[in-house]
This record gives C-alpha cells, sequence and structure tokens, in this order.
C-alpha cells in the first residue's frame, strides 16, 4: 500500500523565505524527494513480508521483561518490577501470568482497584487457571467485597478442590461476611424506629 500525500504547489512554495533557516521543520523539501526517502525507509510500495523474527525477538523480550520483574518483586522492589510488567505487557498482552503477577504486587504496594482490575484481566486470559482465581478474591477482599471474593475462591476451588491457599482464603471471607452481617444486624437492632406515640 503506498501513501502519498499531494500537496498543492503554488508559485511562492519553491521560492518563498525560510524564517528562520535553523529550524529543521521549516526547510522547504521537493515532493520527489520525500517519496523517494519514503521508499528507502520501506514507508509506502509493498507492505513488507511479515516478520516472525520480530516477533520471537519481542517475546524473548518480554520473557526476559518477566523475569526481571519477578526478581525485583522477590527483593522487595515492588515499583520497579511493577514497570517490568508494564513493559512485558505492552508486548505480550494476552500472558495471564503477568497480569497475574501485576495484580499480587499492587496488593502488596496497596493499589486494591488497580489489583483487582489486573486479577479480572488475568481470569478473562485464562479462567481455568485456579492460581488467577485466588489472586482476584485476594484483591476482591482487599477492596472490600468478601462476597464476591468467595464467589473467586470458589471458582478456584472447582478447579483445583483441595487447593491450600483457596480455601484459607475462602474461611476468612466467610468470617468476613458474617461479621459484616453480625455488625448490620446490631446496628439495625440498636436504631431501630418505633411508632409508640
Amino acid at each position: 500500500m503506498k501513501i502519498v500525500w499531494k500537496r498543492k504547489k503554488n508559485a511562492t512554495d519553491e521560492t518563498s523565505p525560510n524564517p528562520n533557516p535553523n529550524l529543521p521543520f521549516f526547510e522547504r523539501v521537493k515532493e520527489e524527494e520525500l517519496i523517494g526517502e519514503d521508499e528507502k525507509n520501506g514507508v509506502g510500495g509493498e507492505d513488507p513480508p511479515p516478520d516472525s523474527g520480530d516477533h520471537d525477538q519481542e517475546k524473548k523480550l518480554a520473557e526476559t521483561l518477566e523475569s526481571e520483574g519477578v526478581r525485583l518483586a522477590e527483593g522487595g522492589l515492588y515499583n520497579e518490577a511493577l514497570r517490568k510488567w508494564e513493559a512485558a505487557i505492552m508486548l505480550t498482552p494476552e500472558k495471564a501470568k503477568l497480569h497475574e503477577q501485576k495484580a499480587q504486587v499492587l496488593l502488596e504496594i496497596g493499589d486494591a482497584w488497580s489489583s483487582l482490575k489486573a486479577a479480572a484481566r488475568a481470569t478473562e486470559l485464562d479462567p481455568l487457571w485456579a492460581e488467577a482465581w485466588i489472586t482476584l478474591g485476594r484483591a476482591q477482599l482487599n477492596y472490600g467485597e468478601p462476597n464476591i471474593a468467595m464467589e473467586s475462591f470458589d471458582k478456584a476451588l472447582a478447579i483445583k478442590p483441595n487447593h491450600e491457599e483457596a480455601l484459607i482464603d475462602r474461611e476468612t471471607a466467610s468470617h468476613l461476611v458474617k461479621r459484616r452481617k453480625q455488625s448490620h444486624s446490631t446496628i439495625n437492632s440498636r436504631y431501630e424506629i418505633r411508632d409508640k406515640w
């Protein structure tokens, strides 16, 4: 596909003075020179064949960034790890593991909402991965949604029925739901409005 921007030529186009010759964006370039440069640089003309080498390089770079992120997170450098994983996600956005790792780090730094979004994306990409559902459940707990977190832990347990962490986290969520119900019933009974006129 070849795209050429055509300019209208007027009499002053070639001879108009340059307001500041030291600034490159004011230089006048002939249309033929632009077309020639584009073709030299591979812009215009036929579409180049897809290069699998570029894709392989991106994949390798994403793997390197992922492993650097893991190393940084293990060392407690969460913000640096997050930057590495975000760069890797830009290269391989469909990799659920990157989103799940990002969600874990976001939980560590206290960003529950962003963690929730990243974990939800991991479960969308790989709905049969129990660890992604566990991370989503933990993010939901930290966001203050124990009822929804229980559902996520249940999905993890449906995939891996005896997953120890999922069982413990589900019990924690269940306990929080019970405490919330008790506190709501206590508040409602204390402030009950009665008509005794």
